[in-house]
């Protein structure tokens, strides 16, 4: 991993966790601060990450970490749905023994513990094993925006953590374990589950806000 894509992953790890707070703005400089790298990797890296949507460059005023609405998760999900079913459906198709066998040895170690930081590096390893394995290389573009902004909204609004850590872990555990076996229908069944629970988190953020 080169210097770039270093920034690139730290960059989006400290959005998605909610370490750089929605709705703020940000200097460069403050970014290259915090983030403890130099000044080009930085830049190149909020480069990278603007056609996502993960942040806004406005270059009067900073970089914008833009703000998380249950509206636009809800039109995500409904994208990511069908991209990641087209995805789990090549995987099972198309994956090497060598990548079932990182698929197997993944999904064992997703029987364990997570704190939340070491889930959410973990499931983005498991979209990247998913996206190697579909085998095409115009899937990551749609997928991986997606699933960011998407893992972003869920870590920013999870309340009970171990209980939607072991959820989430069941879920993409289920995507695996069908994708080692070939399984296309099983396989397309749990990409389903576990967008429905997405749907589902996201529903019940509107209303707990309802209810205040």
């Amino acid at each position: 991993m080169n210097k770039t894509e270093q920034a690139v992953a730290m960059l989006q790890g400290m959005i998605e966790r909610g370490e750089l707070a929605p709705g703020s703005m940000l200097s460069e400089r403050t970014i290259v601060d915090l983030m403890g790298l130099g000044r080009t990797p930085v830049r190149e890296a909020i480069q990278r990450l603007a056609p996502s949507y993960m942040i806004k460059v406005h270059p009067s005023r900073g970089i914008e970490i833009p703000a998380i609405t249950v509206e636009d998760q809800l039109s995500r999900l409904e994208v990511r749905r069908v991209v990641e079913i087209l995805a789990v459906e090549l995987a099972c198709k198309r994956a090497s023994p060598a990548q079932r066998q990182a698929m197997g040895d993944l999904a064992a170690r997703l029987e364990g513990l997570f704190t939340l930081h070491d889930y959410t590096d973990t499931i983005r390893q498991t979209h990247a094993l998913i996206l190697e394995a579909a085998a095409n290389r115009y899937l990551g573009s749609l997928m991986l925006p997606l699933q960011g902004l998407s893992r972003r909204f869920w870590v920013v609004h999870a309340r009970e953590e171990t209980g939607d850590i072991a959820r989430g872990r069941d879920l993409h555990r289920a995507i695996l374990t069908a994708i080692v076996a070939a399984d296309v229908q099983a396989a397309t069944a749990a990409s389903q589950a576990l967008n429905d629970y997405l749907v589902e988190f996201a529903l019940a953020v509107v209303a707990r806000r309802a209810a205040r």
